[in-house]
């Protein structure tokens, strides 16, 4: 049911194609995926992010526990069922909620205790319970409960949170029941290549069906994130699908990828959608600008989403600058495509034996040049 294959390696760098099969289909990686946190990914439907190139999709734990309930979208059938998604659904154990949401959490060997930012009422989470909402849930990759220490942490309490992910790991195994859902665990160590090196050993021991490098982009230097993506990604298994978490850069995604990372996630496209900008070749365009105003082409003319297909820069503009929700829907449907042509056009190259890690497609000057 769960199966993951490699098909090419680029050889000038780590970077490898590869296909996760799961029940609702496969995957073909590298690939991003787009975050649907609640259910859904922010003003866009199933049929459209399917236009854009997206294969899987994120949801979150901890956010649909709140609402509506895992045990409502288990009636429905599922998460797929629930929210008209026929692709393969990875949910989020909750663990970054545990740093992005520290100041209404108390943490313990046993889990964490929250404080919802819906109503206030206390909420336990323990590995347990993680995983039984996953399983209830229904999504096809689960992973781990984990402890994500913020930047910076000192060392003694990045150590701390590792022994506790690790052992929060073997609770999830251990109460994982589910024969067609995947566990997938978490390596963390902050900054530290040793106890990066410690926890990719643990987490690998357990031989799940795939693994995640976590604890990034909580703000650490960008530098400090490519170093931990150089070091821990050889120490994971070879044949198991790896997945960074909270990834969502170009240039970020590029490195990773050279160095054999399969999978990433990130709410960036489509945030910076609702926000107004635009990903075009590489750069971030704020549409409220009044540049735009009287520009009648298409945003991107090597772009075939529905928006550069069916409107201009300046219809764009004007959505924006009236702050209409079609305007913010069209910019997320276009960052996510531009994100996933990426991915694919980093597909391709690692297949032609022509990927970097300075891989920039639309840019015929790069030494990893491809035709966008």
């Amino acid at each position: 049911m769960f199966e993951f294959q490699i098909s090419s390696q680029c050889p000038n760098t780590n970077a490898r194609v590869g296909c996760l099969m799961t029940p609702h289909g496969s995957v073909r990686t590298p690939r991003f995926m787009p975050v649907g946190t609640l259910g859904t990914v922010k003003g866009i439907s199933s049929d459209q992010l399917i236009e854009t190139g997206a294969q899987m999709l994120l949801a979150n734990t901890f956010h649909l526990h709140l609402q509506p309930g895992e045990e409502v979208v288990q009636a429905a059938g599922g998460i797929n069922k629930f929210m008209g998604w026929h692709g393969p659904v990875l949910t989020d154990s909750g663990g970054f909620q545990v740093f992005s949401l520290a100041k209404l959490s108390k943490i313990d060997d046993h889990g964490v205790l929250f404080k919802s930012p819906r109503d206030g009422r206390e909420i336990e989470l323990t590995p347990e319970k993680a995983i039984e909402i996953q399983m209830a849930l229904g999504s096809d990759i689960a992973m781990a409960f984990d402890q994500c220490p913020p930047f910076p942490s000192d060392r003694n309490d990045v150590e701390s949170a590792c022994n506790r992910t690790h052992g929060w790991l073997e609770r999830c195994v251990n109460s994982h029941t589910r024969d067609n859902q995947a566990l997938f665990g978490i390596v963390q160590g902050g900054c530290f290549t040793d106890l990066r090196k410690a926890s990719a050993e643990v987490v690998s021991s357990f031989d799940l069906p795939g693994i995640a490098i976590g604890g990034v982009s909580v703000g650490e230097p960008i530098n400090e994130m490519h170093k931990i993506v150089r070091y821990v990604t050889p120490l994971l298994p070879r044949n198991k699908p790896r997945y960074l978490m909270g990834i969502g850069t170009l240039r970020e995604i590029s490195i990773a990828v050279a160095n054999g990372i399969d999978l990433f996630d990130c709410v960036l496209p489509t945030r910076l959608g609702r926000h107004g900008t635009a990903l075009v070749r590489g750069e971030r365009w704020n549409l409220r600008n009044a540049r735009f105003r009287n520009d009648h082409k298409p945003l991107d003319p090597s772009c075939k989403c529905f928006a550069c297909k069916n409107h201009t820069r300046a219809y764009l503009h004007h959505l924006i600058r009236s702050e209409e929700l079609l305007g913010l829907t069209l910019l997320s449907l276009h960052n996510l495509t531009h994100i996933l042509r990426f991915t694919t056009a980093i597909e391709k190259a690692i297949s032609d034996g022509c990927f970097a890690e300075d891989f920039a497609p639309w840019d015929m000057s790069s030494s990893a040049r491809y035709t966008w």
